[in-house]
């Protein structure tokens, strides 16, 4: 996940899959390190936090997971990946 220390959606992104049980959530800290931002930009082609990955797949943004953990597509996927 592709995150900031300090944005609201990431920490919410986190929490939601903390409550599904994940506890291995690699984070890439685009403040930390402003070139992951450029990565990050040229992966999704977008340029907001948080930019989430479920295994290699991108899920999108913070709206993105909820609206797929609301469309039941979160759990199955996080069993795939063994999360």
């Amino acid at each position: 996940m592709y995150a900031t220390a300090t944005c609201p959606f990431c920490i919410r992104a986190e929490a939601l899959l903390r409550s599904k049980g994940v506890e291995a959530i690699e984070k890439i800290r685009v403040d930390l390190e402003p070139a992951l931002r450029r990565t990050m930009t040229e992966e999704t082609g977008r340029t907001t936090v948080p930019q989430i990955f479920v295994d290699d797949v991108h899920v999108g943004g913070c709206d993105d997971l909820v609206a797929l953990d609301r469309r039941g597509g979160l759990d199955p996927m996080l069993n795939r990946a063994g999360a």
